[in-house]
């Protein structure tokens, strides 16, 4: 009877011991056999045309909003709100050129848009022409405040075009948030420099 109990005792335990030896190789193997999670695409991985033409097409255009507080900034005699907005434009914008120049490096893209690119003054962007530059550079004084203020009330103007039109067609979240930055920043810079421009 004792010799019977123990045996069965043993057949018992064995079996629960194979069931749970099953089990668990059973979860192991679905564990191996599932699917890796598909790691999310990175921020700078997602991107379209759009979002290319757009850091193409900003960086000339904040470049040349840089080379006009320049400009005004070598000059003497210029109202001193407006030159500390110059300065306020150069800290904002070269950051953003050296982000946008980082993205194109990532997608791959060349900064400059080619041959066959877009037309930037065709597109009514606020570029300023060879002679606008020339009429900034040469003005002094109270003349070169006001002029700059004009010039860079229609230099932002494009600049927002530009930004619209990547948010409404963009694809990469950082590049449509920097235009949705531009837009918010560029318009309250506007605001100023009208304010600015009735006061000279």
């Amino acid at each position: 009877m004792l010799t019977a109990r123990t045996t069965l005792t043993a057949a018992t335990a064995l079996v629960a011991a194979l069931t749970l030896a099953g089990c668990t190789a059973t979860q192991q193997n679905e564990t191996e056999n599932a699917p890796a999670a598909s790691a999310s695409p990175t921020a700078e991985a997602v991107f379209n045309d759009a979002d290319v033409t757009f850091a193409q097409m900003m960086i000339p255009h904040h470049e040349q909003a840089i080379e006009m507080s320049d400009s005004l900034l070598e000059k003497d005699g210029v109202d001193e709100q407006v030159r500390e907005l110059a300065e306020q434009i150069k800290d904002a914008q070269q950051p953003e050129i050296d982000q946008m120049t980082d993205w194109l490096d990532e997608w791959g893209a060349d900064e400059s848009m080619g041959p066959a690119g877009h037309d930037m003054g065709a597109m009514g962007d606020g570029m300023m022409s060879g002679e606008d530059m020339g009429r900034l550079d040469d003005a002094t004084g109270a003349e070169a405040s006001a002029l700059f203020l004009e010039q860079m009330i229609m230099h932002h103007e494009g600049a927002i075009d530009m930004a619209e039109v990547e948010v409404e067609n963009g694809e990469n979240p950082d590049a449509v948030a920097l235009a949705e930055q531009i837009i918010e920043d560029q318009t309250n810079e506007i605001a100023e420099m009208q304010d600015l421009l009735a006061a000279l």
